[in-house]
């Protein structure tokens, strides 16, 4: 078993900076490709990605549908798109109806999804992805469950190829989503995963405000930079 300090990251730059020795980056800078963060958590290690490889990067709001008596269990995941992915075993085993599990999506898009839209990027939806790469990038992955609703979004936006990229996923979570996309990337594979928090010796958690001025500063934010300018800063990054 690996001694747990050699799977410790020091934070989110530190997992980042990790992360990106084992990205394709030759690859990467010649092709068309994206880098989409699936929670706002994982900014510290999007941002930093993007600078490092000189890509744009966006968001993708996801939200959890929690068991009703069970605030801490997600059964399932809804997407910007409103695409729903549910854990089969458990709205079985709780005996939860496909209405409340819908019914609790549709609330949590109305409520939280499409304010997170108009908050970080302006109203707008992800836009067609049909010519794009894509690299979607997570602080850690725990359950699958937001890994998995983000590709099947990626998918029904007809992203040309889809790569996960993770400082650290459980490996049988790694198993399941390998087989749903073009290439994973991990710094780690743990058998016996704990949780996200767990491997990272301090993870900062930004505010909304913070979140902002970090988006309206760097170029390589989408939805607040998305000019001819941009571009330009875009190639000043890469070379």
């Amino acid at each position: 078993m690996t001694p747990r300090a050699e799977l410790m990251f020091e934070n989110q730059i530190d997992a980042a900076m990790k992360l990106a020795e084992i990205l394709p980056a030759t690859v990467i800078k010649n092709e068309n490709f994206l880098i989409i963060a699936q929670s706002l958590e994982s900014l510290g290690i999007a941002n930093h990605l993007a600078l490092k490889l000189g890509l744009a990067y966006e968001f993708l709001f996801t939200e959890p549908v929690l068991a009703p008596n069970n605030p801490e269990c997600a059964i399932a995941c809804v997407s910007e798109t409103q695409e729903i992915v549910m854990v089969d075993e458990l709205v079985r085993s709780f005996g939860i109806s496909l209405d409340y599990v819908y019914g609790q999506a549709n609330r949590l898009y109305e409520e939280k999804i499409l304010k997170n839209m108009y908050k970080f990027r302006k109203g707008e939806l992800l836009g067609n992805l049909e010519k794009k790469n894509v690299i979607l990038v997570d602080e850690g992955c725990e359950s699958g469950l937001t890994a998995l609703t983000c590709i099947k979004t990626l998918v029904s936006l007809n992203a040309k190829a889809i790569f996960y990229a993770t400082p650290v996923i459980g490996s049988d979570n790694a198993d399941e989503i390998a087989m749903l996309v073009d290439g994973i990337y991990a710094v780690h594979k743990i058998r016996d995963f704990v949780n996200v928090d767990f491997y990272y010796k301090e993870k900062t958690l930004s505010s909304a405000e913070e979140i902002m001025q970090i988006l309206n500063k760097c170029p390589l934010y989408l939805p607040f930079h998305e000019t001819n300018k941009n571009k330009e800063k875009i190639n000043a990054v890469q070379n």
